[in-house]
């Protein structure tokens, strides 16, 4: 559904301090920079963006407004929040099970520099036979089943006239 997403900070150097290292603790890296005014984070394409804001104003921090990264296990979530502390960003939710959120949901929350909310967050991959099933109806979906026409075949009367 979204392309990206961008978060406004007060100086994008500064953040890189910050946001480097937490986002190397997912596997995601710097993929687009244009200094001093923005860096766009992923793994191939950037889909996070850390910038200036583009009015000149000084990056208010949205309320009500946080962005979830995910994680490839608990320990990266962890690996996440340690790295933003160490970086000093501030604690919001240590690393853990979130019960209220689903049985399986783990994550971890914190501040960056600006006070913009963030998460690490591990939910399990549905079991393959899901996938397949899933992949299976999106394919039907896409494609009409094709119909076979019976061909009509001419009387025994008519069949002889012809000859």
């Amino acid at each position: 559904m979204l392309r990206h997403v961008s978060v406004g900070v007060a100086n994008v150097e500064r953040a890189l301090g910050f946001y480097d290292p937490v986002l190397g603790a997912l596997g995601f890296k710097r993929v687009m920079e244009y200094l001093p005014f923005a860096v766009g984070y992923g793994e191939g394409t950037p889909e996070f963006w850390v910038q200036l804001p583009h009015n000149g104003q000084p990056a208010t921090v949205g309320n009500g407004v946080h962005i979830a990264f995910a994680a490839a296990s608990a320990a990266a979530v962890a690996a996440f929040h340690r790295a933003a502390l160490a970086a000093g960003g501030s604690d919001d939710g240590a690393p853990g099970p979130r019960p209220d959120y689903g049985p399986d949901y783990y994550g971890a929350f914190v501040r960056d520099l600006d006070g913009n909310k963030l998460e690490a967050v591990l939910t399990p991959r549905p079991a393959q036979s899901a996938r397949k099933a899933t992949a299976t109806r999106r394919k039907a979906a896409r494609k009409p089943p094709k119909r076979k026409v019976a061909k009509r075949r001419a009387p025994k009367r008519a069949r002889s006239r012809r000859r």
